[in-house]
């Protein structure tokens, strides 16, 4: 139960959300004094499996010290993964957003250049590289959907909303159709596909809820069966057979919860 909770614990302090402020005090200190020390405390992802591992030592044995390291390590992939997906489906929507204004500066006479270097100063900060892409290479006469390729390797979570924009540009160059309206086509798409993203994730809250229960349960009947007097805590701990169980039981769990997440989360802007 310990183990459990200072896993949960950790995770949660690495999730805990920073106030605005921290994140320009930190980018300033980073540029005035560089970052030295072990290299373990630069990368909180080792410290939290380190500290996972070290307190299921303690409780549980060397078992434990695999178990929680498993249990740690998957909380913070899934984690990671989705903080990814919110900031892809940010990314998205702040590009949608940067179209749309983009059009409605070239359906107001501007200059692409212009209206592009206009649309970059409030964009989304991932969209914003794109259009200020579309600016400096449109101003200069140079090839914009060169530009656009990139912003893709540049942009990674963009990178096939930039390659749909890129061929955009060239059918555009290719035919002379009108800017606005095939950029205005493509915010569309990008607004639908958003759309039908949100209301994936809205959908698949129920399987993810169920899953997450599911990954609980052989902890709940540890804890059941302390509770009754069965001692299955002192068998995990104390017995070399426990310890295997335990760290195979865990991993199993964690495999769980992994192809869960890819089942529930595999058509999410896939």
């Amino acid at each position: 139960m310990l183990m459990w909770a200072v896993t949960c614990a950790g995770v949660a302090l690495l999730g805990w959300p920073r106030p605005p402020s921290s994140g320009r005090i930190r980018k300033l200190v980073v540029t005035a004094i560089p970052v030295t020390g072990p290299a373990l405390l630069r990368r909180p992802d080792a410290l939290l499996l380190a500290l996972a591992a070290v307190a299921g030592w303690l409780l549980l044995g060397p078992g434990g010290a695999v178990a929680a390291g498993l249990a740690a390590g998957t909380g913070w992939w899934r984690w990671r993964a989705r903080r990814a997906l919110h900031s892809k489906l940010a990314a998205y929507d702040g590009l949608a957003d940067a179209l749309r204004a983009l059009v409605l500066e070239l359906r107001a006479g501007a200059h692409p250049a212009d209206a592009a270097e206009s649309v970059a100063v409030d964009a989304h900060p991932q969209a914003a590289l794109p259009m200020r892409a579309i600016a400096g290479t449109a101003r200069l006469g140079g090839d914009v959907g060169r530009a656009l390729a990139g912003s893709a390797v540049t942009v990674p979570s963009l990178s096939r909303a930039l390659g749909q924009l890129v061929r955009t540009w060239l059918l555009v160059q290719r035919h002379g159709l009108p800017l606005a309206d095939v950029l205005d086509a493509v915010r569309r798409e990008l607004d639908e596909r958003v759309r039908f993203a949100n209301q994936v994730r809205a959908r698949m809250a129920g399987p993810r809820a169920s899953a997450l229960v599911l990954a609980l349960l052989p902890a709940v009947g540890v804890l059941l069966g302390e509770a009754m007097g069965a001692g299955p805590l002192r068998v995990l701990a104390a017995t070399p057979s426990g310890q295997v169980l335990l760290a195979v039981g865990v991993a199993l769990i964690c495999a769980g919860v992994a192809w869960s997440a890819r089942l529930t989360e595999q058509a999410v802007l896939s």
